[in-house]
């Protein structure tokens, strides 16, 4: 997460016709160089970027907006084409969960936040998928039981630290080592924090429903199935709607004893309240049946998440670490009378600084199993004692940062496997030192993209906690500048000319490829910087930019100097933890002089003579994502929306063929899902990347509404958050949360 720190199918012939002249009669072709749309992506820490995107303002995300979204997606029909992915395979991205395979040595299963599950057959080194691809991406957990069935849980319980959490769709099982997968229950339990099968009976599985993020109620707590999934009834109740189970483990030592962690946690659309008087850590004796709540020296008012690690080698010892409400380091203590009292360990300046001011971000605690004192706690590094929390040593350099997921091979003495925002780690000197990071685990969380006309594989864009990346100087890809990478852009005259931002605007610039960067940032003048703030070429000239603070700034010399060019164009800062009040998209028009720009408070504003006077055209809109400018006339542009609406009619794409007096509803029968970018194509064809994929306007309906088609086959069913368009080599490349990059032939 890093945040503020930089670091590191079919189709009819009419309809195939008809994509020629999609939606925008009378539109031109698109210029020589690249089309590049600005942003979109993920959050800030503690993800008020996305969810303030996500969600219309005053409302919560919709229960199953996802889902209900990715149904209508996948009712369209589809162009002919296939998307191919390209990279990066080494660069990895969040894994929340790891699973062994008990009969077949060296096989390790990974989930991804929101990249699918995963298989290795080589110890960690190379990773293929195991998840359907037009099923959700959002993963929680992942089980292997003794007889090989697998266990897989969608949606993520972290509570959208390094993204929007995306929900999922329940319980689901393998038989055939992951070919094929049924559903398996719990289809309302928003998010999966873990699942334990019983290793005397592998058809009795366990299961901590988290719920959903945003909306109290569904399945939520522990739930117990004896028949593989087939049902499921509620062992441990929740005390309020809230309330969500994001751990369940079974005593090594005693299969009959389980623990389970509860956690109270609620995101809200102006706050988030990251605990409460529903956490707490729970005991049963009877294999799940039967619960209690612990205390004797455990938190029992108010908490934070809880984690939980059981010792294998001393029964009875268990360690936890709680979190504060605010999301700072709590405690940690240890208990050696399986959780019937507990003593608080000194507190340790490195243990509390590695949980930062996000402890909920991580809530895990891992035992070796052959010495109850050698103890893994999962923070922004990942931190170690041999002492039984006496002394702490920090693992900061040799794995990524931001610890969520290890597991320990009994085949293998030493051998562990971790999961962090970089990715699957393995170390055979049981966690202290020897890491060897995965080398082939495509599944990076992607917030742009940048492309060049003169050379096609020549690709960079900004990455969740992975910095900013390209596929030149290096490695195949390689972290050019660090922080969660946002804004890229190539010079589409000159591909070794730059640019490059991390969180709030902090943005650079380089003419060699990236090699060497320029901090620009200081030169623009703004009172607030989005999270992921735009920044723009001008259509003709791309010595001239376009900077958006609250003000809008430009540059006519590459980036090296700014003046502002607009008063404030919002309503000021919001309210809540997150600077509301900045301007989110930038479009320049090819007459050199008419400038668009949208804001996250809804507006959007036209000048006609770079700044000297603006116009506002558009206001009480929910988030303004995009703006593509007509490259024959300058009045008519397209704006593209976010936010997942509550069955509304409320548009997400709309035009303007007059500067903005008049506005028409383009949305159609997209899915009622965020639009993340608009792109205009070759003959005027309009291309929109959603929550839910990418779709290519196909003329209108006898109904007068906009037809929509899904864009070719062979794209997961993922967030696409950002496009270019490259109209001379006719090829689109999407930037996707959670799969990487993906490369199309366009038209």
């Amino acid at each position: 997460m890093r945040a503020g720190r930089p670091g590191r199918a079919r189709i009819t012939a009419l309809a195939a016709l008809a994509i020629a002249a999609l939606l925008v009669p009378g539109a031109h072709a698109a210029g020589a160089g690249i089309q590049e749309d600005d942003e979109d992506g993920g959050p800030a820490a503690p993800a008020e970027y996305s969810y303030a995107q996500k969600a219309i303002p005053g409302q919560p995300l919709p229960r199953h907006a996802y889902d209900t979204a990715a149904a209508q997606a996948a009712a369209l029909h589809a162009t002919p084409g296939t998307w191919q992915p390209a990279g990066p395979a080494n660069i990895g991205g969040r894994v929340v969960s790891l699973a062994l395979d008990p009969a077949r040595p060296d096989t390790v299963y990974a989930a991804a936040a929101s990249g699918g599950l995963w298989r290795s057959a080589d110890a960690g080194k190379n990773f293929e998928p195991l998840w359907p691809a037009q099923q959700t991406q959002a993963m929680g957990a992942i089980a292997a039981a003794p007889d090989g069935t697998l266990y897989a849980g969608t949606g993520e319980s972290n509570p959208g630290g390094g993204s929007v959490t995306y929900e999922g769709t329940g319980i689901y099982r393998s038989t055939d080592h992951g070919r094929t997968w049924q559903p398996a229950g719990l289809r309302d339990s928003g998010a999966v924090g873990a699942i334990d099968v019983d290793p005397r009976s592998p058809r009795r599985v366990l299961v901590a429903a988290t719920g959903s993020l945003y909306n109290a109620g569904g399945d939520r707590g522990v739930y117990l199935s004896d028949d593989a999934g087939s049902s499921w009834r509620r062992v441990l109740d929740v005390p309020n709607g809230y309330t969500g189970a994001v751990e369940v483990q079974r005593d090594p030592a005693n299969p009959e004893r389980v623990y389970a962690v509860l956690w109270d946690h609620r995101r809200e659309p102006d706050k988030r309240t990251y605990g409460g008087t529903g956490s707490g850590v729970y005991r049963s004796d009877d294999g799940g049946a039967h619960w209690r709540r612990l205390g004797g020296g455990l938190p029992t008012a108010d908490s934070g998440r809880i984690g939980l690690g059981i010792a294998r080698s001393e029964p009875g010892r268990l360690y936890a670490t709680v979190g504060a409400t605010a999301g700072t380091f709590g405690g940690f203590l240890t208990s050696a009378d399986g959780g019937d009292t507990w003593s608080r360990l000194p507190d340790s300046p490195s243990l509390t600084d590695s949980q930062s001011s996000y402890s909920w971000w991580f809530g895990k605690v891992w035992v070796d199993p052959a010495d109850a004192r050698h103890v893994h706690v999962a923070g922004v590094a990942l931190m170690t004692t041999k002492d039984g929390g006496t002394t702490w040593t920090a693992e900061e350099n040799a794995v990524h940062a931001d610890q969520h997921a290890m597991i320990w091979d009994p085949r293998h003495p030493g051998r562990l496997y971790l999961g962090n925002d970089g990715g699957v780690y393995r170390s055979d000197a049981r966690g202290d030192g020897g890491w060897t990071k995965a080398v082939y685990e495509p599944w990076t969380q992607l917030y742009t993209v940048a492309a060049t006309p003169q050379d096609t594989g020549r690709i960079s864009g900004g990455a969740q906690d992975n910095g900013s990346i390209r596929s030149w100087g290096g490695p195949r890809f390689n972290e050019y500048l660090g922080g969660d990478g946002l804004q890229n852009l190539i010079d589409p005259t000159d591909k070794n000319k730059v640019y490059a931002c991390y969180q709030y605007g902090s943005c650079f610039r380089s003419t060699d490829g990236g090699t060497t960067l320029t901090e620009y940032t200081d030169s623009t003048t703004a009172d607030r910087r989005n999270w992921l703030t735009p920044v723009q070429f001008d259509p003709v000239n791309p010595h001239v930019l376009y900077y958006g603070g609250n003000r809008l700034n430009r540059s006519t010399d590459g980036g090296a100097t700014w003046q502002p060019i607009s008063p404030d164009l919002t309503g000021g800062p919001g309210h809540d933890t997150y600077p509301y009040g900045t301007i989110t998209t930038v479009a320049a028009a090819r007459d050199g002089r008419t400038v668009w720009t949208g804001t996250d408070d809804g507006r959007v504003w036209i000048t006609r003579d770079l700044g000297a006077h603006w116009t506002q055209v558009l206001a009480g809109q929910p988030w303004v994502t995009r703006i593509a400018v007509d490259p024959a006339d300058p009045t008519t542009a397209y704006v593209s929306l976010s936010g997942y609406r509550s069955g509304s009619a409320q548009p997400h794409l709309l035009r303007t063929k007059n500067a903005g007096t008049s506005w028409s509803d383009l949305s159609g029968n997209l899915p009622q899902a965020p639009v993340n970018d608009v792109v205009l194509g070759a003959g005027g064809v309009l291309y929109v990347a959603t929550d839910q994929g990418v779709f290519v306007g196909a003329a209108y309906g006898a109904d007068g509404r906009a037809r929509w088609l899904r864009l070719g086959g062979g794209l997961p069913l993922v967030p696409v958050s950002d496009l270019a368009y490259d109209p001379a080599n006719h090829r689109l490349v999407a930037a996707t949360f959670g799969r990487g990059f993906y490369t199309f032939r366009a038209p």
